[in-house]
């Protein structure tokens, strides 16, 4: 097992140290539209370093000119319009293309990773670049452990007190709690914890980012930020799109295991976190995994929702259910949609709900947390025309507009005291000039300069596989029983309202 060795680290905001980027799956889609163009925004912003390179594996046959020409398209296809209406800065394209070569290499050779360790060494001189280097795994979840596997019997993710070697893994890690703790420890044969960065792109979006920030950097919040004050807790993540394509990977994976160890449990650690003794990496997810193994037991039967969207239409377009999708079984029972009730032990949270629920093909492509606070007694206002009071809410916008929306009780003019709600509302764009962004600038960059805080740590894996377990063995057990529906192109399935009714609480609409 390897040792873990601090390495000295670049400030956030200078020009990342020299080093290598091997991404395996440089071929495919992840690569394309978005990793590609996030290496340009850097190179663009000057926090690529002076002397790098990049190194495209994948088992297609292609040239270093056919890949540097597919890298070269992909940012002109992806980073313009879609990410940013600047023009592109062609010397900067030119720069970022010149440094690629590429590799066609078989994941599971082991003498294939000899040439690759060579074409690193060559890479020291033709392109002036340090030891340092980044493997990044942009490849299917059944690869990580084989690769990490191959890279460490030759001795590429060897580190010393004058290099790093640090290795990228996309999501899932793994399937289940079983399958997560087999993968770590299969890389742990060849990587130092700290050497492991385990990607949620969720994270590299500035909102979410800001989430701690607007908590801890502003008084009026976070004396109110606990059981004294606050109701329940909304954490959503809609999505407009159908499985469409991905029917193959849906019908092994869901909703559940897609998108709640990971996306939904970081919002939710981010929103109910202490605050940390300082920034750095440990500080932080020390709070975050704490807040993951608080959560108590869910009850799946009574705190859980699943549902599978059927035919629909939007803006009076007809959409196709799951089950007519290409590549879906007829008797699928794979859900698109999840809904969970869950509870935090701890002094500050005791008693106050958290509702998650994720899903495809709803009718708004909508994120958001919502901060429900108490309701005020009535009994100042028994005798006049306010027959109730709204409480308020605080929500904090992640996408489509970014921002944040305070709404509070205000009298209405006129002779009678009546109430009415008004909000302040706060848009990123109205205030902040949006910077150039895919959403992995900043995990790139924070790789390559060695700060971890934005990357989950295994610890905080394993306790958001423990979460769902209870959930996913008594979906199993299951079936077919207690798999709602919902029409595609609506808020979801009437079960998922059901839930929070039981209490006297409704879902805020998918505005």
């Amino acid at each position: 097992m390897a040792q873990d060795i601090e390495h000295e680290k670049t400030a956030h905001g200078e020009r990342a140290p020299s080093c290598t980027m091997v991404i395996f799956g440089a071929g495919g889609d992840l690569t394309k539209r978005l990793l590609m163009p996030a290496l340009y925004n850097l190179a663009r912003t000057g926090l690529l370093p002076d002397n790098f390179a990049l190194v495209g594996v994948d088992r297609l046959d292609m040239s270093d000119a056919s890949f540097q020409l597919h890298v070269e398209k992909a940012v002109r296809e992806f980073a313009a319009d879609k990410h940013y209406t600047q023009t592109l800065n062609e010397e900067q394209l030119e720069r970022l293309v010149s440094c690629m070569t590429y590799m066609s290499l078989d994941f599971a050779s082991a003498d294939a990773y000899k040439l690759l360790g060579a074409k690193l060494a060559d890479l020291k001189v033709t392109h002036q670049v340090g030891d340092h280097v980044m493997f990044y795994l942009a490849v299917g979840a059944r690869f990580f452990g084989g690769i990490v596997d191959q890279l460490g019997q030759a001795g590429l993710v060897t580190e010393n007190d004058s290099q790093w070697r640090r290795v990228v893994v996309e999501k899932p890690f793994g399937h289940d709690l079983e399958s997560a703790q087999a993968l770590n420890t299969q890389l742990r044969h060849s990587l130092a914890e700290k050497q492991i960065y385990r990607m949620d792109h969720f994270l590299g979006k500035e909102t979410v980012q800001n989430i701690m920030l607007m908590r801890f950097a502003n008084g009026i919040f976070e004396p109110l930020w606990n059981r004294d004050h606050i109701d329940h807790v909304q954490i959503t993540v809609a999505e407009t799109v159908a499985v469409e394509n991905r029917a193959a990977f849906y019908e092994s994976t869901g909703a559940l295991r897609d998108m709640v160890p990971n996306h939904v449990f970081q919002l939710l650690a981010l929103t109910a976190m202490e605050p940390p003794a300082s920034l750095s990496a440990d500080d932080v997810r020390n709070e975050k995994t704490k807040v993951l193994t608080s959560v108590h037991s869910v009850n799946p039967a009574t705190d859980s929702v699943r549902a599978q969207y059927a035919t629909g239409e939007r803006e009076g377009k007809p959409l196709l259910g799951y089950k007519q999708e290409a590549g879906v079984a007829a008797d699928s029972t794979t859900e698109t949609y999840v809904a969970i009730k869950l509870g935090i032990d701890n002094w500050r949270w005791a008693g106050v709900p958290f509702y998650l629920r994720t899903g495809k093909a709803l009718a708004k492509r909508h994120s958001e947390i919502s901060i429900h606070f108490k309701r005020p007694p009535i009994s100042l206002f028994r005798n006049t025309a306010t027959e109730s009071l709204t409480p308020n809410c605080l929500v904090i916008k992640l996408q489509p507009d970014e921002g944040a929306s305070l709404s509070f009780g205000a009298k209405i003019p006129g002779p009678k005291i009546e109430i009415g709600q008004v909000h302040m509302d706060f848009h990123y764009k109205d205030y902040f000039q949006n910077a150039p962004s895919t959403g992995y600038e900043t995990l790139i960059y924070d790789c390559m300069i060695g700060d971890a805080t934005l990357f989950q740590r295994s610890d905080s894996v394993m306790a958001g596989w423990d979460i769902v377990k209870p959930v996913q063995v008594y979906w199993q057990q299951q079936g077919q029983n207690q798999l709602s529906t919902y029409a595609a192109g609506s808020d979801g399935p009437q079960a998922s309202e059901d839930m929070l009714a039981q209490s006297g609480r409704s879902w805020r609409p998918l505005l």
